[in-house]
């Protein structure tokens, strides 16, 4: 047993651990799932977690309605197969309702606005945990984060403000109107991650490994070209260039990246020689040098 393995098989036990926790201490979990390798991940430890029952809480998407074709269908494929309960609940619902406002021009994103549709589906289902993917190395204001992090009932983060975890023990206790965020696999990495889909032979969406795409260069970056949903400018000109996503976001905040990287080994070999983070493809998290922890902040997961 060579020591990549050990290592996932140490992170799979943790992230299982956690998994069962958050079942033994919360009323109503749920699991948000976007279709992206991550929540796939998550899915898969779920699934080990509680076998043979199914998984015992809903997976839940904040659908930004500008989401890239390829893990949509992906997400409602799997979650077919698993026989598992899917909600979705939509930005767009809330820009039509007037309740938040449609950001315009050569940078304009909806993943801002997911905040107030995330805030608003655990009020009405009355979710006290909420599961996600996050981890630490993705970003800083991640990096803050316990892998129980407690949001008060305006389901702000307080970065000052987090309890201790000493000896993994995770202390789900809270008041009336907080919830908490959850992140089993936060102690992963990106390699981490590919590891374990490897390992476990588990499919994925096609946009994560090499193929050819319409594509645009905007400020070093490649941007899909969806003229309904990402801003292109007349000078920025089309064109078919080889390329995969080492992140799935909202098609507008997302850029890819070169690759030829057509396999899974071909993707762990192409991440470790790579000189930029996972992340370094998201044009949201560029707005400041504190973007991610505003976010979290206001409620953003």
């Amino acid at each position: 047993m060579n020591q990549r393995t050990i290592q996932v098989d140490a992170l799979e036990s943790e992230a299982i651990y956690i998994f069962r926790e958050v079942v033994a201490q919360f009323e109503k979990p749920v699991l948000l799932f976007s279709g992206g390798k991550d929540s796939i991940t998550l899915v898969r430890l779920a699934q080990k977690a509680f076998y043979p029952a199914k998984i015992p809480f809903p997976l839940m998407h904040i659908d930004t309605g500008h989401n890239f074709p390829e893990t949509i269908e992906f997400r409602d494929r799997l979650v077919k197969e698993l026989g598992a309960e899917l909600i979705v609940r939509n930005v767009q619902d809330n820009i039509d309702s007037g309740r938040v406002k449609e950001e315009t021009g050569r940078y304009a994103s909806r993943n801002m606005l997911q905040t107030e549709t995330l805030l608003d589906a655990i009020e009405e289902f009355g979710f006290d945990a909420c599961i996600g993917g996050a981890r630490r190395d993705e970003e800083k204001a991640r990096a803050k984060e316990r892998i129980f992090s407690v949001r008060d009932d305006f389901g702000q983060w307080d970065e000052k403000n987090q309890r201790p975890e000493v000896f993994d023990m995770l202390n789900g206790k809270i008041d009336l109107g907080q919830n908490v965020r959850v992140f089993p696999i936060s102690n992963w990495t990106e390699l981490d991650v590919w590891s374990y889909i490897k390992a476990e032979n588990i499919e994925i969406p096609s946009i994560y490994f090499a193929h050819i795409r319409p594509t645009f260069l905007r400020d070093g970056m490649i941007w899909s070209s969806d003229d309904e949903i990402v801003f292109r400018e007349e000078s920025e000109l089309i064109a078919h260039r080889l390329v995969r996503f080492r992140t799935v976001g909202d098609m507008s905040c997302t850029a890819a990246v070169l690759s030829k990287a057509a396999t899974i080994d071909a993707v762990v070999k192409e991440i470790r020689a790579s000189t930029i983070s996972e992340r370094g493809a998201r044009i949201d998290d560029k707005r400041s040098e504190a973007a991610m922890e505003k976010r979290k902040q206001q409620g953003y997961f």
